[in-house]
């Protein structure tokens, strides 16, 4: 399972916010002891002359007796101090001052491994970064509503729409709940306005929520963060440098993540450039064994006209297509 860095690195600033806030609230609550029971400011003040002892006479290699002694000493007024907690009006769990993830001390890794504390605030970051590219808000499965689409067999198939599309919404669901290393590669296309955005965002939370790094962009996006590298690497001062650098990291997020959708490939401005970058990004997630959606309103005939045979090849061989079918469903939507 792959790791966003630049969310990671979120996450662990949200580990961080928590911790001063409970190191604040901490205080805040110590203060408030003082302000009541003030003589509790000084056997503070002795329980941690306690342990500086301790220390000094473990460093000078003192008898078992002299150790023994500083521990009781240290235990007696740790009673006090609760009992005087208590006296003054306060809870006795009031000052406790232990970790909040007892697993890894706070620190959101246990030796080299991402502490599960870390990785739930990893996953909200993660969320959060597709609910602010995703347009709806509402994009889960149970909100598909398969009742758009037309019940009549079309002549050609024999198959009706909403056939069709019962095979692919069940298709989406079980990819999204196995997803891994195993999984295929997906190729949506059909007509605009029948649920190819709708249904990768569903699979893009899923995949999310499931603890997998996933970038969701549209084509137009992503060939601009390439463009910003390229024309970017001879930068001659530093806000120049800096967005060159900021788009790297973009473009790297894009090539290194578990799962990488693709959204609206077609739309943007064909070029020379966006046919090498979109066969790089394609071929260099093959290679590295990541997994790609890629949606089109573009049949593959006509990307292979648009970009290359070298790219149609790809996508026949190494992707499994799902071609959607029906009429417009937002405009129906609008019309209720």
């Amino acid at each position: 399972m792959g790791v966003d860095g630049k969310l990671l690195a979120r996450a662990r600033e949200a580990l961080e916010e928590k911790k001063r806030y409970k190191d604040e609230l901490y205080d805040r609550r110590l203060e408030s002891v003082y302000a009541r029971a003030p003589h509790i400011r000084e056997l503070d003040a002795m329980i941690k002359a306690t342990i500086t002892d301790l220390i000094g006479v473990a460093l000078k290699a003192a008898d078992s007796g002299q150790i023994e002694a500083i521990r009781l000493r240290n235990l007696e007024l740790q009673e006090q101090r609760l009992a005087g907690i208590k006296r003054a009006g306060f809870p006795d769990t009031y000052l406790d001052d232990g970790y909040m993830c007892p697993k890894c001390n706070d620190t959101g890794y246990i030796r080299t491994e991402i502490c599960d504390c870390l990785l739930e605030l990893y996953k909200d970051e993660l969320k959060s970064s597709l609910s602010d590219l995703l347009k709806l808000g509402d994009e889960t499965f149970d909100n598909f509503d398969l009742n758009y689409y037309d019940d009549t067999p079309s002549k050609d198939t024999m198959v009706s729409p909403r056939r069709s599309m019962e095979v692919i919404y069940e298709t989406c669901v079980e990819y999204a709940r196995k997803f891994g290393g195993k999984s295929l590669n997906l190729f949506f296309n059909g007509p605009p306005g029948l649920g190819k955005t709708f249904l990768s965002a569903c699979i893009a939370r899923v995949v999310a929520e499931n603890g997998f790094s996933v970038v969701y962009d549209t084509a137009t996006s992503v060939f601009m963060k390439f463009e910003d590298v390229r024309f970017s690497r001879n930068a001659d001062d530093d806000t120049r440098r800096r967005m060159a650098e900021e788009s790297r990291i973009e473009v790297a997020r894009r090539l290194e993540c578990d799962l990488l959708i693709l959204d609206d490939l077609g739309t943007e401005m064909t070029t020379a450039f966006t046919i090498e970058a979109l066969y790089s990004l394609i071929n260099t997630r093959l290679v590295s064994g990541r997994k790609t959606i890629v949606s089109s309103n573009l049949t593959l005939q006509e990307l292979g006209r648009r970009y290359s045979t070298q790219i149609m090849s790809r996508l026949e061989g190494e992707y499994q297509i799902l071609t959607f079918h029906g009429d417009d469903i937002r405009k129906k939507r609008s019309a209720v």
